[in-house]
């Protein structure tokens, strides 16, 4: 079993810390260019049989 999965963390959370700490390692110069990448934006979608499920509202 993978550390971060006995950690208790998904892969989604074990890469956004990873990116983090790589990110807060650059130098000074190269490090202001990397934050803007830091903004994350994730869709999760609920999958049945197959399928994805869409909330009706």
């Amino acid at each position: 079993m993978s550390a971060w999965r006995q950690a208790g963390l998904n892969y989604i959370n074990y890469s956004q810390i990873a990116a983090r700490l790589v990110r807060q390692a650059l130098k000074a110069d190269m490090r202001a260019e990397a934050a803007k990448r830091d903004e994350v934006n994730v869709k999760f979608t609920q999958w049945k049989d197959g399928k994805p499920v869409t909330e009706k509202m």
